[in-house]
């Protein structure tokens, strides 16, 4: 404080202080080289010639002065005015559908000025599914910005990128029936479409973390519904939310046609041998008389529809995803003929005949194996070859003890037999004597 007081100046007088590692600038350059940029490996073959230097001073040198690495570029910053811009991108990810983590396709936009996001989830992400995405994603925000910004990707690029980039003709009418038109930034300009990259990690780090779908039906309706929380949020560097900001923007967007035709793709296929199409390798069922026949398959969001020319022949929910699956309609099958089951003719005789016969015939079926027709065939045959009376007397104690042994059912007629048909003179009298 004194040497400060008495210098009479209120300037801080610099610090010359020369780096220890200033002598052995190119020495260490040249280690940097042979040890492929690693440091600590540098620092050890400097201390193994002599060279007194501590580590942190050897990297703020190689920092201070750019040495292995280079300096640290300025980002960019772009001014959007309401509804001149939406930028859209694609991104991998893993989701947790029906018990089981699978990679997804997740498709965004944003429009640049009022960050309002919109964002959907499929197995796979090509021409027709972003058409189908865009359509959604521009029904949602009520309309379109003048531009789509995109990063060259194939989907809508048919030659050239940056500023030579020409959309591909089906994608560049698609941006015509909506009023706006692709454009792509250059090759390594990450930063131009900062709007759409950096909601990316907020999703995969905030809406698939923890959360498990039912299916990809399941997952998009939570996503709709997650848009809409996030675009209600305020944030504190916009000053309030996105859907604050959007009500200043919407009416800059350009509106939606009066009619936005449904998204569909064209597909041919013969019906198999089994009556059914094949699709993404799924199989949805057709009427069966078109076994053999080419038909038109038209492919909506959530829809099969085939055609036979301008006939409508069948048409299905979307199966998205998952193993092979099999769509049956009961409609699309032939009717198989019901066979009435008839009584064998033992049966039917055996219920023609007196109590108790035709009831025990139907509780000997039922403790019969099988159709109970050999069983029923004997139990015919007995009463044939004996008296009837007799035949019904020991098929009633029979019936009376759930006796449904034929061979003693046999035994219990021949017993009555012979106590009814085969008295011999005087053995009456005898028998009463004893009693």
């Amino acid at each position: 404080m004194r040497k400060v007081l008495s210098s009479g100046t209120p300037d801080v007088p610099p610090l010359e202080r020369p780096s220890k590692a200033q002598p052995h600038r190119e020495q260490i350059v040249e280690l940097l080289a042979r040890c492929k940029g690693n440091l600590v490996r540098v620092h050890e073959e400097l201390e193994a010639q002599g060279v007194s230097l501590s580590y942190p001073a050897l990297t703020a040198f190689c920092r201070r002065h750019s040495i292995g690495h280079e300096p640290p570029r300025p980002a960019g910053h772009y001014d959007f005015g309401p509804g001149q811009e939406m930028q859209h991108d694609t991104s991998p990810h893993r989701a947790r559908i029906a018990g089981t983590d699978k990679r997804v396709e997740t498709a965004s936009v944003v429009l640049c000025y009022s960050r309002m996001i919109f964002f959907q989830c499929y197995p796979a992400f090509n021409r027709f599914d972003c058409k189908v995405f865009l359509t959604d994603a521009l029904t949602y925000l009520q309309g379109s910005a003048r531009v789509c910004m995109i990063d060259n990707t194939h989907l809508v690029v048919a030659s050239g990128t940056g500023r030579d980039m020409v959309p591909a003709p089906e994608m560049a009418a698609f941006a015509d029936r909506f009023g706006f038109v692709f454009r792509a930034h250059e090759k390594g300009d990450a930063n131009r479409s900062a709007r759409v990259e950096r909601p990316f990690r907020f999703i995969e780090g905030n809406f698939l973390a923890g959360r498990s779908f039912d299916d990809f039906d399941d997952l998009n309706r939570q996503a709709r519904d997650f848009c809409d929380k996030v675009n209600a949020r305020t944030r504190r560097h916009l000053h309030g939310s996105a859907r604050e900001l959007f009500a200043a923007e919407r009416d800059h967007l350009r509106p939606l046609p009066p009619f936005v035709p449904e998204v569909y793709q064209l597909h041919h296929r013969i019906v198999d041998v089994e009556g059914y199409l094949n699709l993404h390798r799924h199989r949805y069922s057709v009427p069966y008389a078109l076994i053999g026949r080419r038909l038109e398959i038209r492919e909506t969001k959530d829809r099969i529809d085939a055609y036979q020319g301008p006939r409508l022949v069948a048409s299905h929910r979307k199966v998205t995803g998952g193993p092979s699956v099999r769509v049956t309609l009961p409609g699309h099958r032939p009717r198989r003929a019901k066979r009435e089951a008839k009584a064998p003719p033992e049966e039917q005789e055996l219920l023609q005949m007196e109590p108790p016969l035709p009831e025990y015939a139907t509780q000997l079926k039922r403790h019969s194996a099988g159709r109970g027709t050999l069983a029923l065939r004997r139990l015919l045959a007995l009463g044939r070859e004996y008296p009837r009376e007799a035949v019904t007397k020991a098929v009633a104690t029979a019936l009376e003890y759930g006796l449904f042994d034929l061979e003693r059912l046999e035994r219990l007629i021949l017993r009555t037999i012979a106590k009814d048909y085969f008295v011999l003179p005087g053995t009456a009298d005898t028998d009463s004597d004893d009693e």
